[in-house]
């Protein structure tokens, strides 16, 4: 069974499942440039951030660098040029690159998932419950989110009145 988890690898996977979560709502979302795609594409940045940085400080059994560590740097290039490139209105590389970082992200988490011996497919066989609530509250912070992201566009929007 794979090492018991630590601080920084919990960190590393909680804002791995939002980034993953938060990602495919944006990229899925319809209404690009608007205030909730760029709320959710900072929460989204900001979770890729720290998938990144975190990573560096997560080694291999035998304690050095792997494949998932040069995906890290170049997501750290990627995601950099994509903001930059949004900062600048340059918006078809925003989007390349952003599409890029994400479709990154979804590969190193089928490389990991793919690892029998990593923590999460040993979550799988040995410990379904703490598994399922781990997504469980994923999915659910996720999910209230953007449930608020939504009210708070609906309530900033002409016509709109609140109730008292």
């Amino acid at each position: 069974m794979a090492s018991p988890w630590t601080f920084l690898i919990a960190l590393h996977a909680i804002a791995a499942g939002y980034a993953l979560i938060f990602g495919a709502v944006n990229l899925l979302r319809r209404n690009k440039g608007t205030p909730a795609h760029k709320t959710l594409g900072r929460i989204w940045a900001v979770s890729m951030y720290i998938v990144v940085l975190s990573s560096f400080g997560i080694r291999t059994i035998d304690g050095g660098f792997n494949w998932l560590h040069a995906l890290s740097a170049l997501t750290f290039c990627t995601l950099t040029l994509g903001l930059w490139a949004v900062r600048k209105g340059n918006i078809p590389s925003h989007q390349r690159f952003m599409t890029g970082s994400y479709f990154g992200l979804v590969g190193a988490f089928i490389g990991v998932v793919a690892v029998p011996e990593r923590r999460l497919p040993q979550m799988a066989v040995h410990d379904i419950v703490g598994l399922a609530l781990w997504v469980s509250a994923l999915a659910l912070t996720a999910g209230l989110t953007v449930a608020g992201l939504a009210q708070l566009r609906g309530s900033t929007q002409p016509g709109c009145h609140r109730r008292v």
